[in-house]
């Protein structure tokens, strides 16, 4: 498969070709039958992260009392996640402590999930498995160290014997609560924006695929079902940059949540 992957699927033969999972499972594109091979969503994953580098970089390396506009919009990225996920949550000084961490999750997730609507890139590099687990074990160790290193000898303890329960339910409270805490949260982390991902771009697969049909393939009166399902089309394009963003949000939001959660003396 080519770098840059087509938009639109061809109508080969007059049929309809809808989208499938293959579109997740692209051919390998450099470094084959190494370690090292890398597919078109590898290298939309690198190329993606280097342009989140280059840009903070830009707005960042020569900071001024009276900000350029660069550093304005840098401040403001970077205030977001600061003032409205890890202070709001965490409070100034542990806030300030997993900064780095939300915030690079925050812009890590949003640049990965805005490739699903960039032209010549057209998929979500964050929509197949292997990036969202990995930031819900990273969001995961990340909420376990924060609780061993405020109590070390009541984490767990807290975690999974919440304090106010008679002795005898514990029975029934623990097990839902060692699954709760330390099951489900990863994995709701990862299918939560894995499937966000791999729905949208399903999704607009399937409605430029049924437009580009209508419009070249049809006949007569079918040609304008082409124009309905190129404005849905559109239309979710643009609900595919709130849902992005959104989720984005939500990953960081939950990963500050546990924290705060594993923070308290007692939960």
């Amino acid at each position: 498969m080519h770098l840059v992957a087509p938009v639109l699927f061809a109508a080969e033969e007059g049929e309809f070709h809808a989208p499938t999972m293959a579109e997740f499972f692209p051919d390998i594109v450099l470094f084959e039958g190494t370690p090292f091979a890398m597919n078109r969503i590898m290298l939309i994953r690198v190329l993606m992260m280097v342009v989140l580098l280059l840009l903070f970089w830009l707005g960042t390396r020569r900071m001024r009392v009276i900000p350029t506009r660069g550093q304005s919009l840098a401040e403001m990225a970077l205030d977001f996640v600061r003032v409205n996920i890890a202070e709001d949550l965490l409070g100034k000084k542990d806030g300030r402590r997993f900064l780095p961490i939300l915030t690079a999750i925050f812009f890590t997730v949003l640049a990965f999930n805005i490739t699903g609507i960039v032209p010549g890139l057209n998929i979500a590099a964050s929509s197949v498995i292997g990036f969202p687990l990995t930031l819900a074990v990273v969001s995961y160790v990340t909420f376990i160290y924060a609780g061993i290193k405020k109590s070390p000898g009541n984490f767990f303890k807290n975690a999974l014997f919440p304090s106010g329960v008679p002795k005898a339910i514990y029975i029934i409270v623990t097990p839902i609560e060692f699954v709760s805490t330390f099951i489900i949260r990863p994995v709701t982390l990862t299918l939560r924006l894995l499937m966000n991902m791999l729905v949208g771009h399903l999704l607009l697969v399937l409605l430029f695929a049924a437009t580009q049909f209508f419009l070249f393939s049809g006949e007569g009166f079918f040609k304008l079902f082409g124009v309905g399902t190129f404005a849905f089309g559109a239309a979710f394009t643009l609900f595919e940059i709130l849902v992005a963003v959104l989720q984005a949000y939500v990953f960081a939001l939950l990963t500050a949540v546990y924290i705060q959660l594993a923070l308290a003396e007692e939960h």
